[in-house]
């Protein structure tokens, strides 16, 4: 038995050193391999980069680490820059991109090379490759030789590539949190634009003998898909954060998603003004769902243009504040400011076919300094259609309007149709507006008309208000038909002693009496229709001009006219004098009966 032991033991021993010099001769065997193959590795990564890019681009780097038994190398301190020399002649040939690239990192990973396919086939295939924390630099210049190229080379890099390899493929191509600029070269100052922690796969990259005319290929990639993450930056003039919480971009499918985009104001309301040092529309946006489809991702890199055939957004509010208690701006930078000049004054052109609303919450407040408190009006769940958003001249020479269709609800209740129609061409901001508001109680209204219109409605009920103008940067006229009946109206001041605003008595009761229709149409049929003649006062934005030309035409519906006006303050004016006179000879009577007494 002892002797049977010791034989196995000898048999462990001998087998454990078998493995161990199995083991020693193939590490010393993907040493030397290793060692041999990383110059011959190094050269072809070097050379396939330079020729499958027309000699435009060239790939550095300080180190090479191999494992030629698992197919991964590591290369360190990369940098991809494009030879401006070349980029010169390229340009001189008509065939240079749109676009040049930097790219520069401390480590790039290359996973699965698959030495054997290429031994035997010279097929060089990588899995994947991945880019950590890359810095890429793009610089845009428009060419117009490249204006109606399609999405592929100019001439095939399989050309270029032929006589080293048959195939050179990578599955995936991952940027993981990029610092990507953007440098606009196309305008006499340049434009920059950066963005942090962005993720980019670039997908099944192939350059073979077909895949240039492979019309599901786009730049010879099957798909590129963007992703960015918790990603905020301030706006030029510091006033805003613009936030993005997550963004996920696919070019197979061209659609777009981003959960909860924000234009956050950094200043209160109150304080916003006071930071700009003047009075100033301050903006408080969120959108919680914003989808885009069918986005052309070759045209926006060949031309910077933005062409969508969808744009959906769902769920969110847009509120606007001013403080007018603050002096006005001594420009009057409102003009230009209309929702189509701001359009067409974007230095991206852009084409939305349709953009669907859903549930949005609009509303639009101001301060007043005559009646020191904020009103408000607003209209909740907003939907509807927005047609023809562009500012690129050929769509616009086809069809120059935008469109706006929306419904929503007037403080909450009154259901309000109202439609848009905005020239996209006109310098003056030239637009149209129309809506129709039907079943609501009038004092819903009170949010706006007391603090604002320092009028208080104290009963009415609604049955339809219509309404349609013509505007531009310089004001509006229009139309307005106002249908009600058992109208109360009290017309308020602001009481410096008490703080709040306080009902105008007898101007409350006369205004009753000799201005207000109770019901319209009146008791006899007639029918008053209101037409009117807004002309914008200068800083007033477009928000402020549209709800200040409806409430002239309601004021003018009711009787609230400026030769009523008038009539009323005539009125007045004779109670007061009749009044003094009443006193004036209540005083001498009595200054005459303490004579006598006196006597």
């Amino acid at each position: 038995m002892p002797q049977i032991k010791k034989h196995k033991f000898k048999q462990l021993i001998w087998i454990a050193g078998s493995i161990l010099s199995i083991l020693l001769m193939l590490g010393v065997i993907g040493w030397y391999v290793n060692f041999k193959s990383k110059p011959f590795l190094s050269e072809q990564i070097k050379e396939n980069v330079y020729k499958s890019t027309d000699s435009l681009y060239t790939i550095s780097f300080t180190n090479i680490t191999t494992n030629i038994l698992t197919g991964n190398a590591t290369l360190e301190n990369v940098e991809i820059k494009a030879d401006k020399n070349r980029f010169k002649q390229l340009i001189a040939l008509k065939r240079a991109p749109n676009n040049l690239y930097n790219l520069r990192l401390k480590k790039m990973r290359i996973r699965h090379f698959h030495p054997i396919t290429f031994y035997r086939f010279k097929k060089l295939r990588i899995d994947e490759v991945i880019f950590d924390k890359p810095q890429v630099i793009m610089f845009n210049r428009q060419f117009s030789f490249n204006e109606d190229r399609p999405p592929k080379p100019l001439k095939s890099p399989y050309a270029l590539i032929k006589n080293a390899v048959n195939e050179f493929s990578i599955g995936n191509i991952r940027f993981n949190n990029s610092s990507f600029k953007y440098v606009d070269e196309n305008a006499k100052q340049r434009e920059v634009f950066d963005v942090d922690q962005i993720n980019i796969t670039l997908v099944d990259f192939l350059v073979d003998s077909m895949s240039a005319e492979d019309p599901t290929r786009f730049y010879l990639l099957k798909d590129v898909r963007i992703n960015v993450h918790d990603y905020s930056y301030l706006t030029p003039d510091s006033m805003y954060k613009i936030k993005l919480k997550e963004l996920n971009f696919g070019a197979a499918t061209g659609k777009l998603k981003i959960d909860r985009f924000s234009l956050e104001p950094r200043y209160s309301e109150m304080e916003f003004g006071k930071a700009a040092g003047y009075a100033k529309d301050r903006f408080d946006i969120e959108f919680r769902n914003i989808v885009l489809d069918k986005i052309d991702l070759p045209l926006i890199i060949k031309n910077r243009t933005l062409w969508a055939e969808t744009m959906f957004i769902e769920n969110g509010h847009v509120n606007v504040f001013n403080n007018n208690s603050l002096a006005p701006n001594n420009r009057d930078k409102s003009v230009g400011k209309y929702p189509q000049q701001l359009l067409q004054k974007l230095n991206f052109p852009i084409l939305i076919q349709q953009m669907n609303l859903q549930h949005i919450d609009v509303s639009y407040a101001e301060y007043d300094k005559n009646s020191e408190q904020k009103g408000e009006i607003s209209f909740k769940s907003t939907s509807g259609t927005f047609k023809n958003v562009t500012n690129l001249a050929k769509i616009k020479a086809i069809n120059p309007s935008m469109d706006v269709a929306l419904t929503t609800y007037l403080m909450g209740q009154g259901k309000l149709n109202v439609n848009f129609n905005f020239d996209l061409n006109s310098e003056k901001g030239a637009f149209t507006y129309s809506g129709a508001l039907k079943n609501v109680n009038a004092r819903v209204l009170n949010q706006i008309t007391k603090p604002l219109g320092l009028v208080r409605i104290n009963r009415g009920n609604i049955d339809e208000l219509n309404f349609n103008f013509k505007a531009d940067e310089t004001g509006a006229d229009g139309v307005v038909n106002f249908k009600y009946y058992d109208l109360s109206l009290a017309l308020m001041e602001n009481d410096p002693e008490k703080d709040h605003l306080v009902k105008r008595g007898l101007i409350s009761f006369l205004a009753n009496a000799l201005l207000i229709n109770s019901e319209n149409p009146s008791p006899d049929g007639k029918f008053t229709s209101a037409t009117v003649h807004y002309v914008r006062q200068k800083n007033n934005s477009f928000f402020n001009m549209l709800w200040r030309s409806l409430f002239i035409g309601v004021k003018h519906s009711i009787g609230i006219t400026e030769e009523k006006e008038q009539e009323v303050k005539m009125h007045i004016a004779k109670f007061k004098e009749m009044k003094a006179s009443h006193e004036a000879r209540k005083e001498r009577r009595l200054e005459r009966r303490k004579q006598r007494e006196r006597r």
